[in-house]
């Protein structure tokens, strides 16, 4: 019992000691940076996520968008910062699109970032004009092999998931597709609903409201199972390319080295947050997908794939590097 009890205080010293190493935090505001426009989807989760947490961790959580070159900007800035905690960085799936995509970045995908959690999953649909000659995505495919490299996807830009979702649909059905980038989704579908392309692939709520409207229909969605917002339209793999999913997803990082203590109580009040109802539905709402935390270990994991396969598909498709 002596011996039990003195292996008991002693695991409780090692646990308090590595607390002490890290001094209260966080002590001043935190900044939560991530590298898309002031109002768009990544904006919108990271401002609710940063209100919770700033609540939870007592200090304000200030959301700072950087723009620009995929989203490589904020993840620079942040894999240069020290790693206390208090420069953190929300991510989407084309953090591990632009590690496989850009040639020189300077930080590395992996190595130079410390995973928190996973946030929101979502799906993307394939969405055409409304009264089009396409009734699914098997009339999309066929139309494609007929017209020989002419049909047009439009996507929210180079490098973005929606791109790559694209060009893995095309590569795995066998089709060529020509690509035509748009500056966000938003002008994408202006380009479609004006009949500049043949299809877009872009986030559910995004199309939504078009579709509702009957401007646009929805031919599949990129999913594994069924987007529940719209059950009757089915998944890429049901029409004709079997274990097609691609699904993005948002996540937060801080830099590489941040200490383990900082790392868990942020991945704890992230799980917190995310299990209230309230917010849950907020981000689902904005996000059309699923709203789930995730261990460290488990985010890191989602991007090592993810980082695999879009270099394996750049590689495969002739896909240019910027």
């Amino acid at each position: 019992m002596a011996l039990g009890s003195a292996c008991l205080a002693s695991g409780l010293m090692q646990g308090l000691g590595a607390w002490a190493q890290v001094p209260r935090y966080p002590d001043r505001p935190v900044k939560l940076l991530h590298g898309f426009g002031a109002g768009g989807n990544a904006d919108a989760v990271a401002r609710i996520v940063a209100t919770e947490l700033g609540k939870a961790l007592g200090q304000p959580v200030v959301v700072e968008p950087k723009p620009g070159a995929g989203g490589t900007i904020a993840a620079g800035t942040t894999a240069s910062a020290r790693p206390d905690g208090y420069t953190l960085l929300l991510v989407t799936g084309g953090h591990a699109i632009a590690g496989a995509l850009y040639d020189r970045l300077p930080y590395d995908t992996l190595k130079s970032f410390q995973a928190v959690s996973a946030l929101t999953t979502f799906p993307f649909l394939v969405v055409a004009q409304a009264g089009s000659k396409y009734s699914g995505l098997q009339d999309v495919l066929k139309a494609a092999r007929a017209r020989g490299g002419e049909l047009t996807y439009g996507s929210a830009g180079v490098g973005t998931g929606q791109h790559m979702a694209g060009a893995l649909l095309a590569q795995q059905a066998g089709v060529n597709m020509v690509h035509v980038p748009y500056r966000g989704e938003s002008a994408a579908m202006t380009g479609l609903l004006s009949g500049e392309v043949d299809l877009v692939l872009v986030a559910p709520t995004t199309a939504v409201q078009h579709i509702r409207s009957g401007k646009l229909q929805a031919l599949a969605t990129t999913g594994p199972a069924r987007w529940p917002g719209m059950p009757e339209v089915r998944t890429v793999a049901e029409q004709g390319v079997p274990q097609f999913d691609v699904r993005s997803w948002t996540g937060l990082l801080g830099p590489s080295g941040l200490p383990k203590p900082v790392t868990e109580r942020l991945q704890l009040e992230v799980r917190k947050i995310l299990a209230d109802e309230a917010v849950r539905s907020r981000l689902e709402e904005i996000t059309g997908g699923d709203v789930r935390a995730s261990t460290p270990a488990e985010l890191q994991a989602t991007m090592q794939a993810d980082l695999k396969r879009w270099t394996q598909l750049v590689k495969d498709a002739h896909i240019q590097k910027e």
